[in-house]
């Protein structure tokens, strides 16, 4: 198992390595391997989108059987179910876009975030194979964030170290904005896919709790979700108006 892994681990390096050499920025490798990811799954998105679409349009019929059978929960999800069956809609659809993009977060976290002298293939070892002045370019992307195998956190406690709060909140400042994007980037699709107050308060929650994970998140990783989020709510956008068209015609 661990040796599949550290295969699509090496998978994910050697993509970056290969837009890298295309580009010559690894920020915008990393854009160019999220939007390959994202073109790739471009028909299971689709198709799950639509899906908590349609079950944002049945909301009202799905409260009113919540209301009817409200004493007796065992009848209430025997009718929900055969509800979501009659109407073709997956009332866990919204938890597959996220799902299919955690094994290539969690890659992409190990590869970034990786040691040299971890097992399996990380950018440090990659980095140790250039010049001198080759790695340190390696770890820019353009002007924005000048590392991006290093962590917000870290960022912070290095300027603390070498100049106290002032210094640090100028380095961590791009950082920072980086991680209040991964927290938006959570918030956004959830609260566009669904009108229901409960849901909404729960990726709000969630959104709170993935900041904390953004400040402890390479750099290159919280580029890698903010860009796939923005792609995702563009695709949420269109499946919406392409189906308030197919609804009119």
């Amino acid at each position: 198992m661990a040796d599949i892994w550290n295969g699509f681990k090496d998978i994910i390096l050697q993509v970056l390595v290969f837009f890298y050499q295309g580009v010559g920025d690894y920020g915008v490798a990393i854009v160019l391997l999220t939007v390959a990811m994202r073109i790739i799954l471009t028909p299971i998105m689709w198709k799950q989108t639509k899906s908590m679409l349609e079950l944002q349009r049945v909301q009202p019929k799905i409260k009113a059987l919540q209301e009817k059978y409200k004493n007796n929960k065992e009848k209430q999800q025997e009718e929900l179910m055969k509800f979501y069956q009659e109407n073709k809609v997956n009332p866990f659809g919204g938890c597959l876009p996220l799902l299919a993009q955690m094994p290539i977060f969690i890659a992409l976290y190990g590869v970034l975030g990786g040691l040299a002298t971890d097992t399996g293939p990380t950018f440090a070892k990659y980095l140790m194979s250039l010049t001198p002045a080759a790695r340190e370019a390696a770890r820019h992307f353009w002007i924005i964030l000048p590392d991006l195998t290093k962590m917000p956190e870290q960022i912070w406690t290095a300027g603390m170290a070498a100049g106290g709060t002032g210094t640090a909140l100028l380095q961590v400042l791009p950082y920072a904005i980086f991680v209040i994007l991964f927290g938006v980037s959570v918030w956004l699709p959830q609260y566009l896919m669904t009108t229901d107050p409960t849901q909404r308060k729960t990726g709000t929650y969630m959104a709170i709790f993935m900041l904390y994970i953004g400040w402890v998140s390479p750099a290159g990783v919280l580029l890698y979700w903010v860009t796939s989020s923005a792609w995702q709510v563009g695709q949420q956008l269109l499946t919406q108006r392409i189906m308030a068209r197919s609804e009119g015609a």
